[in-house]
């Protein structure tokens, strides 16, 4: 009996073991990587697309089951780029970002769930002192070998429609109030640097 569970307890530390060595971190390339977004401008006659340029990816994949993968992003808001320099020190106002109470946007997912070819990262995303449920569907967009394969790279796309208000960015242009839109497209595209076959 005691050598039965001593096997027991030896063969399932073994498959745990196995799973945990399953995932592992897969480190994003931020210089070629993009936090993105567009907003529409007087009911879609325009949009202004724009970027935050500093941010922070973890992303901690299970090779085996997508589903016990996880990410976690720290966006820092005052790094808002539209290209126009005015328009950005607006956006780090308290009329919109607020960064100097609000520094970071974060996102924490809880689970991944897969439907058929879909994935979706279920989690809590805190913006501008809100913190919300939200569900970022995204997809695996490619794996790239190098010739010995003994490193890939991997790509992910996600895309999100988010009501600005639902956050608490309620600014209304004072003449012409439908002149930015409250539905914000987020767009998101990485890319990890090279990671280890071995």
């Amino acid at each position: 009996m005691l050598k039965r569970s001593l096997l027991l307890l030896f063969t399932l530390g073994i498959t745990v073991a196995a799973q945990v060595s399953t995932s592992r971190q897969y480190p994003i390339d931020a210089n070629h990587s993009t936090v993105g977004f567009s907003v529409p401008i007087m009911g879609g006659l325009s949009k202004v697309r724009g970027k935050f340029t500093d941010f922070t990816i973890n992303l901690t994949n299970n090779e085996r089951d997508i589903t016990k993968s996880s990410v976690n992003v720290v966006i820092k808001a005052t790094s808002v780029n539209t290209g126009i320099d005015g328009r950005d020190r607006h956006l780090r106002t308290a009329e919109f970002f607020d960064v100097e109470k609000f520094p970071e946007i974060t996102f924490q997912s809880s689970r991944i769930e897969k439907k058929g070819k879909q994935l979706i990262a279920l989690g809590t995303l805190t913006m501008h002192g809100v913190a919300k449920e939200i569900a970022l569907p995204f997809i695996v967009t490619g794996v790239n070998e190098n010739a010995d394969k003994t490193k890939k790279t991997v790509g992910y796309s996600a895309s999100i429609v988010l009501n600005r208000r639902d956050y608490g960015i309620n600014y209304t242009h004072k003449t012409v109030p439908n002149f930015i839109g409250d539905d914000i497209t987020v767009e998101i595209d990485l890319i990890t640097r090279a990671i280890d076959l071995k």
